[in-house]
């Protein structure tokens, strides 16, 4: 498996794209599997695929300097900057990869968990219950649970999406490390004021960071580092370090302009 350390932090679009860049390479079996690590600057807002784009505060986000993209898998918003972000990008015969998303994804949820144990964490991974009607989702990602998504003390820490196209499998997912979580309900759209207050509380109660649990929070080459043995260790993967092919950069600069910094595709819907 190569694994790709990128400690100089990149622009939402390009980063969006990259993840679609390297998904492309490994389906043409250009590319062996790939774990990617990375980070994001500035911060930048991202909508799931099918999101509408009117739950954003354009003027907000603008305010605060941060972008906005949109992410080639689903779910709900989500607002990157102190974080970990990993991807990894499998041939859907990969021996992790097949059988349903579900069952990748507690497959995929092992390496995931090493890596929080080699912080010194104890978090679990466990399939959701089916979630009612009366539950009505709202626009933040951290805030709706998921299939064997990551917790700790019952409180979201690592959420993940899952693309499948193609013959290639596309994961990635999120671990926050300080900062506020409920932060992104300042740059979504509410009826009131109120509802807002809500949101923001909702979200602190199903949401959890690296500093809360921790208190000092490991640094981003720590946490990037942990990460990849993690995915080593427990899903038996042999890493070796390696960078973007000329091809795979080539790619993503153009699926940057065509697609995740273009405002035909983040307001499509």
């Amino acid at each position: 498996m190569r694994i790709l350390i990128e400690s100089k932090f990149g622009q939402g679009a390009f980063n969006m794209a990259v993840d679609s860049a390297i998904a492309e390479a490994v389906a043409s079996q250009l590319q062996p599997p790939t774990l990617r690590l990375y980070g994001w600057a500035p911060f930048c807002l991202s909508l799931g695929y099918g999101q509408r784009a009117r739950d954003v505060d354009a003027a907000a986000l603008q305010a605060r300097g941060w972008g906005m993209t949109r992410r080639p898998t689903g779910g709900k918003a989500i607002l990157h900057g102190d974080e970990l972000t990993y991807s990894l990008c499998l041939p859907l015969e990969h021996p992790l990869a097949r059988g349903n998303v579900i069952e990748s994804y507690r497959r995929l949820s092992a390496g995931l968990l090493r890596a929080l144990t080699n912080l010194g964490l104890e978090a679990s991974a466990e399939k959701q219950a089916p979630q009612s009607s009366a539950q009505a989702p709202g626009p933040v990602c951290f805030a709706l649970p998921s299939h064997y998504e990551i917790t700790v003390a019952g409180r979201k820490l690592i959420g993940s999406a899952q693309l499948r196209r193609r013959g290639t499998l596309l994961q990635h997912g999120t671990l926050p490390l300080t900062g506020d979580v409920a932060r992104i309900c300042d740059v979504l759209r509410f009826e009131t004021e109120a509802r807002r207050q809500q949101e923001k509380m909702h979200v602190r109660r199903r949401a959890i960071t690296l500093k809360e649990i921790l208190g000092v929070p490991p640094t981003w080459q720590e946490a990037a580092a942990a990460m990849a043995r993690g995915f080593c260790e427990s899903l038996r993967l042999e890493g070796l370090p390696g960078e973007l092919s000329q091809a795979e950069s080539e790619r993503a600069a153009a699926l940057s302009r065509e697609r995740f910094a273009n405002p035909d595709f983040i307001f499509k819907r």
